[in-house]
């Protein structure tokens, strides 16, 4: 396996993304987040790299601020009733809790990822004076050596005797199917009324045309870092997982319906692309 990066490649590429929407995509934007483009700190040059192409990559940068604009306005929406944990697996540089410091007086952030990146991260943030608040907890797991992330969340604070919102994204395509199966099983037993958010990947024959280049190329540049994607879902595949894991409700949100939801009466065509990566809700 080849040396990772730390952070990891994928999480750097997603953040510039979402910096690179609020640049040059016209407004209204779906999501609003430079805080991960100061955070990655790439060279000046990185606008010039070949997967921030503006043309080339705007169908992917769509898809990905529309997940993370729909997760966020999910946890906005839960915590107005009441529900206040939220977790994040394989955080990377997600920047929630920088760009809602508000939410501190009614949730809790547990941030699971590997110890390096964790660490890199907050000597980060203190670098460019965010800090780490008391309702922000890091999370550090090794997946790797086979520690278990629910044990790790207990001892970090989390109360498993009450709901949560929990996310998964841009991780199921990483796992074998198994994998993703027993991720499942394991939040099953989470609170009744928690949510569980993931994202997956659907088969690439099943993309538009015009899609399946850059799917094809994110693949091979995942297999080039040693982290190769293996597992593919259709949606009634995932659901129907879900539902033999525990889950009481299952819901697919399609790319479609995202369009419907954030890219409604744009000029600019600006929208997720159709059967590439898509998000499974499932409730406990």
């Amino acid at each position: 396996m080849a040396d990772k990066q730390i952070p990891d490649n994928t999480a750097v590429r997603v953040a510039l993304w979402r910096a690179l929407h609020t640049e040059i995509d016209a407004p209204p934007h779906v999501l609003d987040d430079t805080i991960g483009l100061k955070l990655a700190a790439p060279p000046e040059s990185w606008r010039n790299r070949g997967d921030m192409h503006p043309m080339g990559t705007r169908l992917f940068r769509a898809s990905i601020v529309a997940r993370a604009r729909f997760i966020e306005d999910l946890v906005l929406e839960q915590a107005k009733q009441g529900v206040d944990q939220y977790v994040i697996l394989g955080a990377g540089l997600d920047t929630f809790a920088q760009r809602h410091p508000e939410m501190g007086a009614k949730l809790s952030v547990f941030e699971i990822d590997q110890p390096e990146t964790q660490k890199w991260k907050k000597q980060r943030l203190n670098e460019l004076g965010y800090g780490i608040p008391d309702w922000l907890r890091f999370v550090p797991v090794d997946f790797e050596d086979g520690e278990n992330w629910r044990h790790e969340l207990h001892d970090a604070g989390f109360d498993d005797t009450e709901p949560a919102v929990v996310v998964s994204t841009g991780v199921s395509m990483y796992l074998t199917k198994e994998a993703n199966a027993a991720a499942l099983r394991e939040i099953v037993h989470l609170a009744p009324g928690t949510i569980f958010t993931m994202s997956f990947i659907l088969p690439f024959e099943m993309a538009d045309a015009d899609v399946r280049p850059g799917l094809e190329m994110s693949a091979k540049g995942a297999a080039a870092n040693g982290t190769p994607f293996i597992s593919y879902f259709m949606p009634d595949e995932i659901m129907a997982m879900a539902k033999q894991a525990g889950f009481r409700k299952v819901q697919h949100v399609s790319a479609d319906d995202l369009a419907a939801r954030y890219f409604s009466g744009r000029d600019d065509g600006l929208r997720p692309p159709k059967n590439a990566e898509e998000l499974l809700i499932a409730t406990v």
